[in-house]
């Protein structure tokens, strides 16, 4: 079977060819025969009920400096692909949230991973309250009087922003933090977005786990930990990743949320445990599958393009 592979991406000269995991997947794409199309997510067009984009055709090799070559750029009608791998990063701003409803356009005829439906109507740290009995203690509000309360209620905090993306933003709040009202008052400035506000969980100091689902499977998963003096565990801050495995609560956990994921058409998808409780649930654009191969011998990669090609 040869398909043709449009990916919708962040500009293949910007990636980081040994972490990331659109590059993995492309790559596991290139290595079965498929042909790849490489398009930025402003390149995306609907005109008179016709959704194109002015695509390049994309080669790639793992060698660093040198792991990319594109053709001629031309306009291609995404009726005329047979799927489109929606990865470009966050923000979930309303330019994301645009994609998905252009891409809704021609989704299933040309399968759009992940369903783009779904990922407009699963906010990554809204989906996750769906499922309160694994999470910690949770505030989604706009309101300061609330947080005020919850912080009397939990002492440390932390907040951040709710469509935020990478670690950007997220503060640890301490019981007597005298900068809180100014905090707020930065957000609120910033944007008319409500918070998320958790209770901290400490256990973050001993990793914050990145288990990926496939199908609504969990197929693997590597712990990040956070460097010295950080709150945050996101690679690139600084977090180090290292081998690990499911405890049996996160079995259950994962065990809770597949069905829900498969039946939602969300093919790969990365969530985010910190001491047994659910942070987030990542649909748009997850990572983690160089790492995880990396400490256990697997190609994940292969995982994803087994489960794509069965739906074709």
């Amino acid at each position: 079977m040869s398909l043709r592979v449009a990916i919708q991406m962040d500009h293949v000269a910007t990636i980081d060819i040994d972490g990331d995991s659109t590059f993995a997947l492309a790559l596991e794409a290139q290595t079965r025969g498929h042909e790849l199309l490489h398009y930025e997510p402003n390149r995306l067009t609907m005109s008179d009920g016709n959704v194109i984009a002015k695509m390049e055709h994309l080669e790639l090799r793992h060698e660093r400096g040198n792991h990319f070559v594109l053709g001629e750029a031309d306009y291609v009608n995404l009726l005329d692909v047979d799927i489109v791998l929606m990865r470009q990063d966050p923000p979930f701003d309303m330019a994301y949230i645009t994609a998905t409803h252009i891409l809704e356009r021609i989704h299933p005829k040309t399968l759009v991973v992940n369903n783009p439906v779904e990922v407009r109507n699963a906010p990554e740290k809204l989906f996750a309250t769906k499922f309160p009995q694994f999470m910690p203690p949770t505030l989604i509000t706009s309101d300061h009087e609330q947080i005020f309360d919850f912080r009397a209620q939990h002492k440390d905090l932390i907040i951040k922003p709710l469509y935020g993306n990478g670690g950007v933003g997220i503060f640890h709040v301490l019981p007597l933090d005298e900068n809180l009202n100014s905090l707020l008052e930065m957000f609120a400035a910033r944007s008319r977005e409500p918070l998320m506000v958790q209770k901290y969980l400490p256990a973050v100091r001993e990793g914050d786990k990145r288990i990926i689902l496939i199908d609504g499977e969990a197929v693997g998963a590597t712990n990040r930990v956070p460097a010295v003096g950080e709150a945050r565990s996101n690679m690139h801050v600084g977090g180090r990743p290292e081998k690990t495995f499911l405890t049996d609560r996160e079995k259950d956990l994962c065990n809770a949320i597949g069905p829900e994921l498969k039946k939602r058409g969300m093919i790969f998808v990365g969530i985010d445990v910190i001491g047994g409780m659910l942070t987030e649930i990542n649909v748009t654009s997850p990572t983690g599958i160089r790492e995880i191969n990396r400490f256990d011998g697997l190609c994940l990669e292969s995982n994803v393009w087994d489960t794509i090609e069965s739906k074709i």
